[in-house]
C-alpha cells in the first residue's frame, strides 16, 4: 500500500477504506456550519485535508453514488483531479441536480478519493495513425447509443 503525506486540520478522521476491496476512500465535509446547496446550485467544500502526492500518483475526487442516487448530488468537475505538486486544500465542487435543496453538514461524506498512478506523456508528431478494424467510429458506434450527426 502506498503511504501518502497528509496533513489533516479537519475536525474529523482521516479518510478511510470502508471495504477491502473499495477503490475510494470517504471524504468528509470540513466547515463550521452548514452549507444549503439549492437545484442547479454549486460550492466548493473544504475538506482540511492538504496532502503529498508522490511523482507519478494522483489523486481524483469522485462522486459518492448514495448521494448521486438518492439526493442528486454530485461532483461538478468528475473526476475531478489533485496533482502531484499541489500542496493546497483539497476542496470538493459539489452541484445539486435535483429540484430540491440540500444541506451539507458538517462531517458529511461528500465524496470519494482514488489515488491512482499517472505517466506524463510526450507528443509524437505523425503524418497518419496506424489503423484498427473501429478506426473513426465512436460515441456509440459499438451499439445502444443513438448518435446524432451534424450536417
Amino acid at each position: 500500500m502506498k503511504k501518502i503525506k497528509v496533513v489533516n486540520r479537519s475536525a474529523f478522521d482521516l479518510p478511510r477504506y470502508e471495504t477491502a476491496g473499495a477503490a475510494g476512500m470517504d471524504v468528509r465535509a470540513a466547515m463550521a456550519e452548514p452549507i444549503l446547496l439549492n437545484p442547479l446550485e454549486r460550492a466548493l467544500i473544504p475538506t482540511g485535508l492538504f496532502v503529498e502526492l508522490p511523482i507519478g500518483y494522483e489523486m481524483q475526487v469522485r462522486p459518492r453514488s448514495g448521494l448521486a442516487a438518492k439526493h442528486g448530488i454530485t461532483v461538478l468537475n468528475a473526476p475531478g483531479t489533485i496533482d502531484a505538486d499541489y500542496r493546497g486544500e483539497v476542496k470538493v465542487i459539489l452541484v445539486n441536480l435535483s429540484d430540491k435543496s440540500f444541506e451539507v453538514s458538517p462531517g458529511e461524506r461528500i465524496a470519494q478519493l482514488v489515488v491512482c498512478r499517472c505517466e506524463q506523456a510526450e507528443w509524437e508528431p505523425v503524418e497518419a495513425l496506424t489503423e484498427t478494424d473501429r478506426g473513426t467510429g465512436g460515441f456509440g458506434s459499438t451499439g445502444g447509443v443513438k448518435v446524432l450527426e451534424n450536417e
